[in-house]
């Protein structure tokens, strides 16, 4: 193996550790506190009114708060799942047809991921933590470098033109940062005041935890685990054999794993 696709690879085993880190350790926090604080807010002008019957509604309020933490989370698992199956089923379907559609479905499916991982760093942009906001950003800037690398590699593979490719990789490249600033300006001084029934900060960064770990542990870790297959955005699939992590692959996976805990001890309040 190549000493450039080596440290690839072990950037690919460190970026899927920061995505379960990152969502484990600091969204999954980040999106349950953003709702806690919600229903406090909301229950202050309930107590000031009447502070005999102000503790059932702020009750019922946290138990409704809470059953959204699990929903969020597993829609956007079942998301991203959807996302792969439809974009895996798709390039079978194209399988004999021309290179042009096959390379329109990959591009496409990590368009989608970009777009998901885009809609995290808006929701946590939102929160007053720096740190957050610097943790998931580096999670998905690891996470985005080998995407981006792969889908360039599997477009000359195909033989387009390298201005085709150019388009290819504009249009993956701002969609993060283009669902980011949506996300960010949806659900920001106005977006709040409107939808303030409901944390959409929270409930984002819940949903895009829920993403995080489905293409951490479903999509990526797999295909570091597997010999000579590569499946980035279900489009780019190829036959592997299975094998175990090296020792300095899982290295590498532990500590991005631990990365985001230890640089957000101390943030938390």
């Amino acid at each position: 193996m190549p000493m450039s696709e080596e440290k690839l690879h072990l950037i690919s085993v460190l970026g899927a550790g920061l995505l379960v880190g990152t969502a484990l350790a600091v969204i999954i926090p980040e999106g349950v506190r953003s709702l806690d604080s919600a229903v406090i807010v909301h229950s202050f002008p309930s107590t000031k009114k009447d502070a005999g019957v102000a503790i059932a509604p702020v009750e019922e309020t946290s138990t409704d708060i809470h059953s959204l933490i699990g929903i969020s989370l597993v829609l956007g698992f079942v998301f991203m799942l959807l996302v792969d199956q439809c974009s895996a089923s798709r390039s079978r379907d194209l399988e004999g047809s021309t290179v042009s559609e096959r390379n329109i479905t990959a591009t496409v499916g990590l368009v989608v991921h970009a777009a998901a991982d885009g809609v995290a760093l808006g929701a946590a942009a939102t929160t007053d933590q720096a740190s957050v906001e610097m943790i998931v950003f580096v999670a998905i800037m690891l996470h985005k470098a080998p995407a981006a690398f792969g889908l360039v590699t599997f477009l000359l593979h195909e033989g387009l033109d390298r201005n085709r490719i150019r388009r290819h990789l504009l249009i993956f490249s701002l969609s993060a940062p283009l669902l980011a600033l949506l996300t960010y300006f949806g659900i920001g001084q106005e977006g709040k005041e409107t939808l303030s029934s409901v944390n959409a900060t929270g409930i984002a960064m819940l949903f895009s935890a829920g993403t995080f770990l489905y293409v951490a542990t479903v999509h990526v870790l797999p295909e570091l685990t597997s010999r000579g297959g590569h499946s980035h955005g279900g489009a780019l699939i190829e036959t592997s054999e299975k094998r175990g992590l090296r020792t300095i692959e899982l290295t590498f996976l532990i500590v991005g794993a631990l990365l985001p805990l230890f640089l957000t001890v101390g943030h938390h309040h």
